[in-house]
């Protein structure tokens, strides 16, 4: 009896930290999820109030990524020298700097590096916290809490729609009025105001990381036994902590039987049981993003405008994109550790890409009613400074289409001008004739690199110095048709599909994969190598999206991350192992080739 009423407190309390252990470790997936949603919510307003080119905008949604790409490459390292939980506690000083950084911006060089600080937060949290999460749960509770951590990264989606949402509505009360002045400046008080509500997430999460206990795999391979032994009976009962604790010390001591120069040459990367895992976890993670998730999340309200909704329904459309991801996730963690992960990733990338064809059928059969008026637009050119304003509205749409009659006079056009100068071309944003106060401004600051170095990477092959003198020549001015509203919520609820389908599984999946299938030795380091390639992706991907959309149409992004998804799903279907029920060491024997 003495013994029974001594362990129940502690289980009690054991519980208890479990919990507030996973819901600490959530918060990084809502820092995650607010990261990548809430520009959407923004970029509307933003673009119409900022005079940023599509390439600039394109930039300011890819720079998280950026950020993301930067940090996740010495992720892995940083954990390894100053601990998992340091490194969860940094990134939510990073987020929280962000926000006053971006809210209070007026320039493009203010919001560049406000959402580099929170890719570079994201990409901290992306590896800290699964890896967290794999060294402080035990195998039947993997799943469980690698579920929570994308469940709460879906919920910080949801917040940060709701909040693009609320602020839809209030913009157009004042659209209303009829005065674009005041239409303008309160875009610009709402853009502001998304990024200031993400504040309280990220503060919550720095307090929350500094009352959990640090990783007690990461204390013991510093050499303190005790204080892995006292982090380990905070999650644990006594006898369960003695024994991870013996497993410990008897997994060091084998490894450091094997720690002969000729054994570290065995232990290489190269060695099948980490170079397959290494490669199979590279390929799910790069393909999961190539199915253009995060631009899809990212442009979602701008998409569903070009789809034929109007402001607040591609709001209102977002929230719904963002609680079908949500609901679904939680479908998901139901699901995993009863049907497997390996059959979860090939249902939800065969969804994925029926749903992404789908998308890329309707945008093209608008598409192909484009009608490129760029002689039209070369006359409005001033020849001084070799720059052009557009205003677009339906008397503009009506003198650049002068044989459209009937019903296509009055129906809604978009507008997006590709040109250039010299050897850089650029594209604008996409306009709306009916969007009150609608303006394309070309200018050479927005299509010419300013230094040498930039215009390397834009065009290696380009002549700078005759670019920057070189007239203005617009290479395609394209109109097309606004889709009707019913075919705008048609191609929102194909776009909830690939949501859901996405959700369901990689969006789960997707993190199980990148801590189940490394092997312990490579787990930090491997899982930071991954994530630099999912990120290098997202962040190309992001950053050309708008440019390729204005020049080639919606309908070739969503066939191309159709073409990539066919890959994830061969992957998935073919050679991916299931994991479902299996230790970490059991993983590690399949790369071997034992049974």
């Amino acid at each position: 009896m003495k013994v029974g009423n001594s362990n129940a407190p502690a289980a009690c309390s054991n519980v208890s930290y479990n919990r507030f252990l996973l819901l600490v470790a959530g918060f990084g997936g809502l820092l995650f999820g607010i990261d990548v949603g809430i520009i959407s919510g923004a970029l509307p307003y933003l673009e119409a109030t900022s005079h940023l080119t599509a390439g600039q905008l394109s930039f300011i949604v890819a720079a998280v990524l950026l950020g993301s790409i930067i940090s996740t490459l010495f992720a892995g390292s940083l954990a390894d020298l100053f601990g998992r939980k340091t490194m969860m506690t940094l990134s939510g000083v990073l987020f929280v700097a962000s926000v006053p950084i971006i809210a209070l911006s007026h320039g493009y060089g203010g919001l560049i590096l406000g959402r580099l600080l929170q890719g570079i937060s994201g990409g901290l949290v992306a590896v800290a916290v699964p890896l967290y999460l794999a060294e402080c749960l035990s195998a039947s509770d993997r799943g469980k809490g690698t579920g929570i951590f994308q469940w709460l990264l879906t919920l910080g989606i949801v917040a940060a729609a709701i909040i693009g949402f609320y602020w839809s509505g209030r913009v157009e009360e004042v659209a209303k009025l009829g005065d674009a002045d005041k239409l303008f400046a309160f875009k610009d008080t709402a853009w502001r105001s998304i990024f200031w509500v993400s504040l309280p997430p990220g503060i919550l999460f720095v307090f929350g990381s500094f009352m959990v206990a640090e990783s007690p795999r990461w204390l013991f391979r510093q050499g303190k036994k005790d204080a892995a032994l006292k982090a380990l009976l905070r999650s644990r009962s006594e006898a369960q902590a003695k024994l991870e604790l013996q497993e410990m010390e008897d997994l060091a001591a084998t490894e450091k039987v094997h720690s002969t120069a000729a054994g570290k040459a065995r232990e290489s990367l190269l060695q099948r049981k980490y170079a397959i895992p290494f490669v199979l976890a590279c390929i799910i993670l790069a393909c999961n993003q190539a199915t253009g998730v995060n631009s899809i999340i990212g442009y979602n309200a701008t998409i569903l405008i070009q789809a034929g909704l109007s402001d607040k329904q591609a709001h209102l459309g977002y929230v719904v994109l963002t609680v079908v991801n949500f609901l679904m996730t939680i479908a998901a963690i139901a699901l995993v550790d009863r049907k497997g992960r390996k059959f979860l990733l090939s249902l939800g990338s065969a969804g994925v890409i029926v749903s992404l064809l789908c998308v890329g059928v309707i945008f093209h059969q608008t598409e192909k009613q484009r009608v490129d008026v760029k002689d039209a637009v070369q006359t409005l050119v001033i020849s001084s400074n070799q720059t052009a304003v557009v205003e677009f509205n339906a008397a503009t749409a009506e003198k650049l289409l002068p044989g459209a009659t009937g019903a296509a006079t009055t129906q809604p056009k978009t507008l997006v001008v590709i040109y250039s100068y010299g050897d850089f071309s650029a594209a604008t944003k996409v306009v709306r004739s009916d969007d009150l106060g609608a303006k394309l401004t070309i200018a050479r600051d927005s299509c010419v690199p300013a230094t040498k170095v930039a215009a390397f990477f834009k065009n290696p092959f380009a002549d700078l110095e005759k670019s920057r003198t070189a007239p203005l020549k617009i290479e395609h001015a394209l109109i097309t048709p606004v889709p009707s509203t019913q075919t705008g919520w048609l191609t929102a609820i194909l776009i909830y599909c690939f949501m859901a389908s996405f959700a369901v599984g990689p969006g789960v999946c997707v993190w199980l994969a990148l801590s189940e299938l490394m092997p312990t030795r490579i787990r930090s380091n491997g899982m930071s190598i991954a994530l630099f390639i999912n990120h290098a992706i997202s962040t190309t991907i992001a950053a050309t999206f708008l440019p390729t959309v204005g020049q080639y149409g919606y309908s070739t992004m969503f066939f191309i991350f159709a073409g990539c998804t066919v890959v994830y799903f061969v992957t998935a279907f073919f050679f991916l192992p299931e994991t479902k029920g299996k230790t970490l060491e059991e993983i590690e024997a399949h790369f071997e080739g034992k049974k």
